[in-house]
């Protein structure tokens, strides 16, 4: 990672800052709190299949934009929290499920029920914000040796981190294609 003083910007080439990959989720660190007290920023790539689980932060605030593909999305809070299917939510005011194309921005305040899935055959990837850093970055790096450590996902660990990151989990995390 690149250090830079107080007085100078960053620059940050394609292909570049620090990459976690698994089979689950490819991340990205491009700004992190080593740069700025302000928010940390990835690029992640979402593959198919892949499905964060609702779930909501309680001091965090988030902003995603997608790059590339597609994803399904929510970021309300539902009249009713079932704990299994979040794309069959829907708020008070109707709002529902939205499949996100490319330019779509999703922004997430502090307690606001969030997630996002790839229900397509080709991966996605988009730009991730998460202030004030730098807790997603520990998160992440957490996260992924739990999910590259092979066969099925250890979801009480995944729950013990969350639970670590003031992230209150409200679905399941999944990372293989839903069967119909």
């Amino acid at each position: 990672m690149t250090t830079i003083r107080p007085a100078d910007g960053l620059v940050v080439p394609p292909g570049h800052g620090k990459t976690l990959t698994t089979a689950a989720q490819r991340v990205t660190f491009k700004v992190t709190g080593e740069h700025t007290p302000t928010a940390s920023t990835f690029e992640v790539e979402v593959p198919p299949g892949f499905d964060v689980g609702a779930h909501t932060h309680g001091h965090s605030e988030e902003l995603f934009y997608l790059l590339e593909g597609e994803l399904d999305v929510l970021a309300f809070e539902p009249l009713v929290r079932t704990p299994d299917r979040w794309r069959d939510w829907e708020s008070a005011s109707g709002e529902r499920v939205v499949r996100a194309r490319p330019g779509t921005l999703i922004l997430v305040p502090p307690g606001c029920p969030h997630a996002f899935a790839n229900p397509t055959g080709e991966p996605a990837r988009m730009l991730f914000q998460a202030s004030p850093p730098p807790d997603h970055e520990r998160y992440f790096e957490e996260l992924m040796e739990i999910l590259g450590s092979g066969g099925e996902v250890d979801h009480a660990a995944v729950e013990a981190l969350r639970r670590r990151y003031d992230i209150e989990q409200l679905t399941p995390l999944r990372h293989a294609p839903e069967q119909a």
